[in-house]
């Protein structure tokens, strides 16, 4: 009998041990599908003060993502950024390598490797920056011709002027168009372009247009004149056709009850830290 009882215990010893080294794979299985669960991977290009690369003297990522991370955040998320040019972003997101960029131009629904959010990220008035002396003024796109005009690479005004993007893809005007690559200085070096009159105008969301100005201290070089183009410039957040449909359904409505929940006095809040206000 003493023999047999020393194989049962040593039997219910080894299958106890088992059990103990499944709960602990276990475990650890499941702590890291939830830390994976809870990262947002979130791309996202310079656009300053929306949108900023940030530096050790400069750390702040500007006005979207400090909304993204005030949405995202109070539901548990922890926020993963790439900073990368714009192009490189959408790759990025359509690859799955992030799950969402927080801002792009809205086209409407067309065949992408991501969904748009429902609720607008913004909805940018649009202006132009010339030269103090210069008493050009936007009058439709025949105000156009001759004008020395800059643009990013691939940056997409169709949604405020469909005209608008015509002319500058229109082969017949490359004469006239100066298209800036750069990682996160293109705004900044369109700028000092039309400064040392090497092109003459350049349209962009108000906001960003204040800024800059602002921060480059070439108010007395430069100004900001309106009308812009005919419509506003609409920006919605996108989110990765790779995030698994339920997934990025939660995402997209945590995207959009969290932006709805910004409207009004918490936008206007973040404006001001940056120092940008909408013009009536």
């Amino acid at each position: 009998m003493g023999p047999k009882r020393k194989v049962a215990t040593a039997s219910k010893g080894k299958k106890m041990h088992r059990l103990f080294v499944f709960m602990l794979l276990l475990t650890a299985t499941m702590v890291a599908n939830t830390s994976q669960a809870a990262t947002l991977k979130v791309c996202y290009d310079q656009w300053a003060p929306m949108t900023i690369f940030p530096s050790e003297d400069a750390p702040e990522r500007g006005v979207i993502i400090d909304m993204l991370d005030h949405i995202y955040t109070s539901y548990g998320y922890t926020l993963e950024y790439y900073e990368v040019p714009l192009a490189r972003g959408l790759s990025m997101v359509e690859d799955g390598l992030c799950d969402m960029l927080p801002e792009y131009v809205f086209s409407g629904p067309k065949d992408t490797g991501f969904e748009y959010a429902r609720e607008k990220t913004f909805a940018y008035i649009t202006a132009f920056v010339v030269r103090q002396d210069d008493p050009w003024r936007y009058n439709g796109i025949q105000s156009m011709n001759g004008r020395r005009i800059a643009t990013g690479p691939g940056w997409d005004y169709s949604s405020a002027s469909l005209e608008y993007q015509k002319y500058i893809d229109d082969p017949r005007n490359a004469d006239f168009i100066e298209v800036i690559s750069g990682y996160d200085d293109v705004v900044d070096r369109i700028f000092t372009m039309i400064k040392e009159n090497r092109v003459d105008l350049y349209a962009d969301n108000e906001l960003v247009l204040q800024y800059v100005l602002n921060r480059l201290d070439m108010n007395d070089d430069l100004k900001i004149v309106r009308p812009g183009l005919e419509k506003k410039l609409v920006e919605k957040a996108i989110f990765s056709k790779k995030i698994p449909p339920g997934k990025r359904q939660q995402l997209i409505r945590i995207w959009n009850e969290g932006r709805l929940s910004m409207k009004g006095e918490k936008e206007s809040v973040l404006l001001e830290k940056y120092g940008v206000r909408f013009e009536e």
